[in-house]
């Protein structure tokens, strides 16, 4: 925020001459414009997390998926969460709108809910402009799919990704069809994963289920170049490479 102090003897402009009316308004309309802008962004920083952020090149949009996947209950204020209900409408708006040419999708997440997390990665795959995924610090459990929906994906050199089975908390009932309740969630999102990646449902089921990684749980903790040599990610790169990526998908559009 730039905020300007006129001397009081000069408030007229120099040597006592007025501005003219009409050139003063227009450096009031441009001081409010370089105020209100600021503003907004913090609102929206401190609302939703996010931010559209205004840069030289706006055919590029950045979309982060950070903290962990809020769904239909609502997790608790202490959490970092990305909220469904705020990244649908925003990948809605980055498709109709003719100047974003491509989309960066950057991640840090824990996972969360499989609804939520399937139906954002659903929206991603589904968009007609290209899209590069960037997995930093981590992306684990529904935060893989999220990773590979992107048509092209990146992880940085000391990223994790965890690969484990669907766990569930809250009330469970004894019967065949809980079983068979999980195993059709596990099914679509292994399906998903190797829809949009080069790893093999061979190597996911055994990635899953490996018993020696992970303290008191199934899975396996990919770390870096390991997601990209099992299939999973595309490339190990940083910010830099995965702006280069995506212009040079947009270029040829």
């Amino acid at each position: 925020m730039y905020i300007v102090s006129l001397n009081a003897q000069n408030k007229n402009g120099l040597g006592g001459m007025q501005m003219p009316k009409s050139e003063k308004n227009k450096e009031e309309k441009k001081k409010e414009e370089n105020q209100k802008i600021p503003n907004e962004h913090v609102e929206n920083i401190k609302e939703l997390g996010m931010t559209n952020i205004p840069t030289q090149d706006d055919r590029i949009q950045i979309l982060p998926i950070i903290g962990q996947i809020e769904g239909h209950m609502m997790l608790s204020p202490q959490t970092k969460a990305t909220k469904y209900e705020h990244v649908i409408p925003q990948l809605i708006a980055m498709e109709r709108d003719e100047k974003v040419k491509g989309i960066l999708i950057v991640l840090n997440t824990v996972g969360g809910d499989v609804e939520a997390g399937l139906a954002i990665s659903e929206m991603i795959r589904s968009l007609s402009k290209p899209t590069v995924s960037l997995v930093v610090g981590g992306g684990h459990s529904i935060g893989v799919p999220l990773a590979t929906a992107a048509k092209y994906s990146f992880i940085s050199p000391s990223a994790t990704m965890i690969i484990h089975p669907i766990r569930m908390n809250g009330l469970i009932i004894g019967v065949p069809q809980t079983f068979e309740y999980f195993n059709k969630m596990q099914e679509r999102i292994i399906d998903f994963i190797i829809r949009t990646s080069r790893i093999d449902k061979e190597t996911v089921r055994r990635l899953m289920l490996q018993t020696d990684e992970l303290l008191n749980d199934m899975g396996t903790i990919l770390i870096g170049k390991q997601a990209v040599d099992n299939g999973l990610i595309d490339e190990v790169g940083g910010i830099s490479e995965a702006l280069s990526k995506l212009n040079e998908m947009i270029d040829k559009v």
